[in-house]
């Protein structure tokens, strides 16, 4: 679509001989494009409004920056951070902040001659509102176009996930790297939900509770159970192994059926509105298969391996269900009543943007990474441009240019980004050299410019090495065209940029840094927090026999959120120079704990939505209360350390009788709680489970206010 947006209004000058025109609604469209992401329709298009709007200030402003240098460096320093501090509303607002830089910088390298100032930054704001027409006519021709691309890939990473996990049962030599693999995938999968439902529920409010709507909510809440169930079964791998050694069938099976699982999944990512019925029957029949081999274990002496197994077992189950669902719903079947959603409870699950003035005014501080980032990004700019003028550049808004492309908040992303932009520029110099000394046809070279750039934006997200390839083929072609030294664009096209990601480097580095270790104590306090909330949720629920209240999968959902965010905080604090990574050592165990713990509190809350539970014994609220202390200790004691006040836990208490007996809980103790009962099988299951998940959550919420209380945070 951005392809289209800016080759018609050239094309159009062109034959009405009309360039300058053409060039300020192709720029207008280029410069609104960022803002067409992920998100809801409505979302998209005030993204777009905001974008042509503040591009047609910026580009009306900048008519007027014909100044000396010593006036033109710190106005340049002050447009910069006014338009980076946009990005303190968040990430749609940072996409327009982007449009705003982009409309800044080549406002350097375009001054248009034939068009009055008001005239080109009308113009401008033009080709914004034709990008949105564009858009706006996609919708209309294809209004399903955004949720279908957005569930495919949901169901794409969920496969992978699953896919991943399977393979973890087989005997990897890098079973640590494919653990933060999975990580890394948790991460993005909870990323693509939030999206996700942002969508739907969105989408919802505008237009009523139609059909279509709920069953892909419907089908949105299959997904979300499914890495919900798995978080809730975590594997121990080493158990596992030792009894796959002992019955060497049932690792083949098992890595089967999940295999067939994603199998099942990728086919929903490829939009076939119906899996092969062969496909089902095959893990129905392995399922079956895998039963067969383990209920001979039930027996007093291997009662515990049958245990583990079975319940690994019932965990396959349920995936299948949730898939077996999945596909039923997308058989586009007649919903009852009672399976569409209320839509006020569905909005509670949308986080509003804050929007108000306060916003930007509490965030103006070097406590803020945007402040310290906008800050950053401005001093920069003003150092490049200068460097770029006292070099006597061609094009020192290449400079420019290369600076706000690549330089990010956080140091790891910049690296990756100085690196990938130096090493696609210099791929891309070489061909498009190899093109231009061949070609000399300006037409095959506008052709080539304009589709090399189309595929730019297409890849930017999944390979940003290959856009910046693509990039500079494109701006080659172009200034081949115009320039008959092409040689030396070439020449300053890979200095500009050596220079521009040398600078971003450096600056991240040494002026005004967010280094990690200094903001993942807030994110483990709110995840941990996060956490708290979701375990007293889970255990008011067993206490009080309540119903699963909208609250409740509120707090389950802020939990995964915010135990996401964690873990791409510490992915970001490990690309960090290893002499900024201060206390990673116990700061990943710290992350490790709290994911540990929400497997936990994932596995509870999984068996209290499928199963009628006992009444909750004495222990039981008394276990409840003491992993309530410790992590209430734990939240205090984080935000003592991101205040810097630095208050020492105080040391751990003797044990208490309840305390003691939770954490010596045995396999035959629990059988003993339900010798006297009725249904000694089904109240085993129960209690084992419970007992087991509340003896786990104590010792991890034990060994983090350990952990704590020896660290130097």
């Amino acid at each position: 679509m951005v392809g289209f947006a800016i080759s018609i209004p050239i094309i159009l000058g062109l034959i009405f001989n009309q360039i300058g025109i053409g060039l300020a609604l192709c720029f207008g469209a280029f410069w609104s494009s960022p803002s067409n992401t992920q998100g809801s329709f409505r979302q998209k298009t005030l993204g777009i409004l905001f974008s042509a709007a503040l591009v047609t200030l910026v580009s009306f402003a900048g008519s007027y920056l014909k100044v000396d240098l010593w006036l033109l460096i710190p106005l340049l320093g002050l447009f910069t951070f006014a338009i980076a501090y946009i990005s303190v509303y968040g990430f749609r607002a940072s996409l327009i902040s982007f449009s705003g830089l982009l409309a800044l910088v080549l406002g350097f390298a375009h001054t248009p001659e034939s068009l009055a100032p008001y005239q080109y930054s009308l113009l401008i704001g033009t080709g914004g509102l034709w990008y949105l027409l564009l858009v706006y006519v996609a919708h209309l021709l294809n209004p399903k176009a955004q949720t279908e691309e957005s569930f495919s890939e949901t169901f794409d990473l969920t496969a992978t996930f699953l896919k991943m996990r399977a393979t973890l049962l087989g005997r990897p030599s890098d079973r640590a790297q494919l653990v933060k693999q999975l990580h890394q995938v948790q991460t993005d999968l909870i990323e693509h939900h939030e999206t996700l439902r942002d969508i739907l529920i969105s989408a919802r409010k505008t237009s009523g509770n139609s059909r279509y709507q709920n069953k892909q909510l419907l089908i949105f809440i299959q997904l979300v159970e499914i890495l919900e169930t798995a978080v809730a079964n975590p594997v121990d791998y080493n158990k596992l192994n030792t009894l796959f050694v002992k019955h060497p069938k049932l690792r083949g099976s098992f890595q089967e059926i999940i295999f067939e699982l994603s199998n099942i999944l990728k086919s929903f990512a490829n939009n076939k509105k119906n899996t092969n019925d062969i496909t089902c029957s095959k893990i129905s029949s392995l399922l079956e298969t895998v039963s067969c081999i383990i209920k001979p274990l039930d027996n007093p002496e291997e009662h515990e391996e049958y245990i583990i197994l079975h319940n690994f077992l019932e965990y396959q189950r349920k995936q299948f269900e949730k898939l077996e669902r999945i596909q039923w719903l997308k058989s586009n079947p007649k919903l009852k009543p009672t399976d569409y959603l209320d839509t006020e409870k569905l909005k509670r699950f949308l986080v509003p943007q804050d929007y108000d003035f306060k916003t930007g005014v509490r965030n103006f501080t070097f406590k803020s990474a945007i402040f310290k980032h906008s800050l950053r990004l401005s001093v920069t700019m003003m150092v490049g441009y200068l460097v770029g003028i006292l070099l006597e550049f061609q094009n020192p808004y290449w400079i420019l240019l290369t600076i706000i492309v690549i330089m990010r908040p956080s140091y790891g992303l910049t690296k990756a980004r100085s690196k990938d932009r130096i090493i696609g520029t210099l791929i891309g110099a070489i061909i498009s050299a190899g093109i231009v000394l061949f070609i000399d046809n300006n037409y095959v070279l506008g052709s080539l410019g304009i589709i090399t750039l189309v595929i730019a934006f297409s890849v930017v997200q999944k390979n940003y090495k290959a856009s910046a390839t693509f990039v500079t083929l494109s701006v080659v072609f172009i200034y081949a065209i115009l320039s008959p030294d092409i040689l030396l664009v070439i020449q300053y096209r890979i200095f500009d940029t050596a220079i521009g990601a040398a600078l971003s480097f450096m600056a991240i580095k040494w002026l005004w840094p967010a280094w990690g270790f200094l903001e993942i104590k807030k994110s483990i306090q709110t995840s941990v927090t996060a956490n708290t909330a979701f375990f007293n949720h889970i255990a008011t629920i067993y206490i009080d026999k309540t119903a699963i209240s909208t609250s409740y999968r509120l707090a389950r959902k802020k939990a995964f959120l915010e135990t996401s965010n964690l873990n791409a905080a510490f992915q970001r604090m490990a690309q960090e120079p290893v002499s900024k990574q201060k206390n990673i050592d116990s700061i990943y165990e710290l992350v490790v704990l709290n994911h540990t713990m929400l497997s936990a509190l994932a596995s509870l809350s999984t068996y209290l939505q499928h199963h009628q539970t006992t009444p909750a014994s004495t222990r039981f609220k008394e276990g409840v209360k003491a992993i309530n202390k410790n992590l209430n200790d734990i939240i205090k004691s984080l935000d003592s350390v991101t205040k810097n006040k630095n208050e020492a836990l105080e040391n751990q208490e003797e044990l208490t009788d309840s305390e003691q007996r939770l954490i010596n809980l045995t396999f035959k103790d629990v059988e003993e709680m339900i010798l006297t009962t009725p249904d000694q099988e089904k109240n085993y299951k129960e209690a084992h489970l419970i007992w087991e998940q509340l003896r786990w959550l104590h010792s991890i919420s034990r060994k983090m206010r350990s952990l704590l209380q020896k660290s130097t945070l």
